[in-house]
């Protein structure tokens, strides 16, 4: 089989990855290779629309008083995009995959194709040894003072002096505001489909899930924050507790990287979307790669009451899954404002100078463990073979 981009899992830091080579993971996979093909399970599927319920939904997107003289135009848009869902046209633009893929002659989305390349280039970024250090430091809260709270969240405070932090120490700080899909037009995550729990070859790396524009699913945020991640040494993320768990923004990007721990990065290879093609080629022997694998990274939940560390210790677990490195003591949870109102957490916030100090320690930990990793230094569990993979 060809390998399409299968250097994005080359070593990114140290030697930390696995690389896509399916006969060796066949060989250390303690299960016997499976090739017969399983059945797929269907009868859940939801009823189409009608044209009156599509044309009803399509229209509330011009509920402003200002589109009533533009009644004749919605008709015609209206008309044209009943065509794309009637028929669905998920993927209208497209171009042939070309060589690199099991399949050249596939048709390929011109979207996942630019989404691809996008990884490709910035995990050649992120391996070239004289690249500056890079941290993406992600706010993982909803609140912005741009938006109905009117106030700026206790994370972007604390994720503000984390970056002061990193710069002062030399790094190139990408911060990724989570805050943005509540408070920016069109920005949107849209949320997992779960491909992986049907076949772990059918989750793509990138996800080719979106965009959808037969359904209108499009401006998928995801596309950009791939590569993101991709040229990251390591990542940081700071988030309050939403009722004990990560805030719904956090929480959708959290479900779409699923396709970085273990996914295919060559729809060619099934077909798109063909879910039997995509369980023999799993139950055939999967190398699971780990597309992140190598990066640091530290984690700091805060909470008003409760889950602080149950959520910190989510985090850490679902980062060392994905083959990120703990930068050492760097997890940290803590509550700001115990019990307290509400109306005067940022109050509460000034007074803890402790916390303050430990946000720039937890940077300078990470820091400090990126620059050991580009070093060259291994962790103690590099060279051991994973048997139980995913």
């Amino acid at each position: 089989m060809a390998s399409p981009g299968f250097s994005l899992t080359e070593p990114a830091i140290g030697n930390a990855c696995y690389p896509f080579n399916r006969d060796k993971m066949a060989r250390q996979d303690g299960r016997k290779a499976v090739t017969e093909q399983a059945d797929v399970r269907t009868g859940q599927g939801q009823p189409k629309l009608d044209r009156e319920a599509f044309a009803e939904r399509y229209r509330q997107r011009f509920k402003d008083p200002i589109f009533n003289h533009a009644q004749a135009e919605i008709d015609r848009l209206i008309d044209l995009a009943w065509d794309g869902y009637r028929q669905g046209r998920k993927a209208p633009v497209t171009r042939k995959a070309g060589a690199g893929f099991t399949d050249p002659d596939y048709d390929l989305s011109v979207d996942w194709l630019a989404a691809h390349d996008a990884i490709i280039d910035a995990g050649r970024r992120q391996r070239d040894p004289a690249s500056p250090t890079r941290v993406l430091l992600i706010c993982g809260s909803p609140r912005t003072d741009d938006t109905c709270p009117g106030e700026m969240s206790k994370s972007f405070r604390l994720v503000s002096h984390c970056q002061e932090t990193m710069i002062n120490a030399g790094c190139e700080v990408d911060l990724l505001d989570l805050s943005r899909l509540t408070a920016e037009y069109g920005r949107v995550i849209y949320p997992c489909k779960a491909c992986v729990s049907t076949s772990m070859a059918l989750c793509h790396w990138p996800c080719s899930c979106y965009p959808n524009h037969s359904l209108g699913q499009v401006n998928d945020w995801m596309n950009e924050i791939y590569p993101r991640w991709m040229a990251a040494h390591g990542v940081m993320i700071v988030t309050p507790v939403h009722w004990y768990q990560a805030p719904s923004v956090l929480k959708l990007m959290m479900d779409r990287l699923v396709c970085a721990d273990g996914g295919n990065p060559d729809p060619t290879s099934t077909h798109g979307k063909d879910a039997a093609r995509a369980k023999q080629l799993e139950l055939a022997g999967w190398p699971y790669p780990r597309h992140l694998a190598g990066r640091a990274f530290s984690v700091l939940v805060h909470a008003d009451t409760e889950g602080a560390n149950e959520l910190r210790r989510v985090l850490a677990d679902w980062l060392s899954d994905m083959h990120l490195i703990e930068a050492g003591s760097a997890s940290i949870g803590r509550y700001i404002g115990y019990y307290q109102p509400y109306a005067t957490s940022h109050q509460a916030l000034d007074q803890e100078a402790a916390l303050f100090l430990e946000v720039q320690n937890a940077a300078t930990t990470l820091i400090n463990k990126i620059h050991h990793l580009r070093a060259g230094q291994t962790e103690p569990d590099a060279e051991l073979t994973d048997p139980r993979p995913k």
